[in-house]
């Protein structure tokens, strides 16, 4: 992997991969702009093709602020970095409630494959935090309320906190672990009421809000909110 910036753009990450048959862009949930391309195509027209894709960029990417040390991950874990000089290869590991991302001297904290790890290694914890609260936290509110449902999973979604379709399946996205509580909850009784309205119509905010008094107002508390690592601003 190789990664180079455009300005005005940002860092792109540029990737061979076997598979790939032709050259092709995506912009992550997390911001991180990726170049794939088949291992026999050099690298630099990888980087021709991010540049000539740069009026695109500009239009659909919300350019990505660096996780900090000492950021804070879901509930119960912190992030932190360590340059060292005896190391070769950036590396990551968790300790109890702290994420630990180490890369050799060489390299810098902002370093894109740094951070690349670090938003690695947060999404795993995150994703594992998600797997042992949400469904245990939706199963009590369906009981309180008086919700049933199929079954739920929790899997890393684009763009929505949550879905349910008409047979009263639903995903969680495991980045609701960024969210207050409160707002936890209210996607999860969100997800629940659909699971007797299939629609976002008065029947659905009637229904939502009996379980959950002010639900709209909490609405508009969510927008303030987006599906990524959240990092604190240096």
């Amino acid at each position: 992997m190789k990664t180079i910036h455009i300005e005005d753009v940002g860092d792109v990450q540029i990737h061979k991969h076997a598979r790939s048959r032709s050259l092709k862009i995506t912009i992550a949930s997390d911001g991180i702009i990726k170049v794939t391309q088949p291992t026999w195509v050099p690298y630099s027209a990888g980087a021709a093709f991010a540049r000539s894709k740069k009026a695109w960029l500009q239009l659909h990417h919300t350019p990505v602020s660096n996780i900090k040390s000492g950021s804070p991950i879901g509930k119960f874990h912190h992030l932190y970095f360590k340059g060292a000089s005896d190391v070769t290869t950036i590396s990551t590991r968790q300790k109890g409630s702290e994420l630990w991302v180490t890369y050799p001297s060489s390299k810098i904290m902002s370093d894109a494959d740094v951070q690349t790890a670090a938003r690695k290694v947060a999404m795993r914890a995150l994703r594992d935090q998600a797997e042992n609260l949400l469904p245990k936290r939706l199963r009590t509110l369906a009981d309180e309320h008086g919700f049933d449902y199929k079954s739920v999973q929790v899997r890393q979604l684009k763009a929505r906190w949550g879905s349910c379709n008409n047979k009263g399946e639903i995903t969680l996205n495991f980045f609701l672990m960024q969210l207050p509580w409160d707002l936890i909850d209210y996607v999860l009784v969100h997800e629940l009421t659909h699971t007797k309205a299939l629609h976002h119509g008065p029947e659905f905010w009637e229904i939502f809000e009996v379980a959950m008094p002010g639900a709209k107002k909490r609405r508009s508390a969510l927008k303030g909110y987006s599906p990524t690592v959240k990092v604190i601003d240096s």
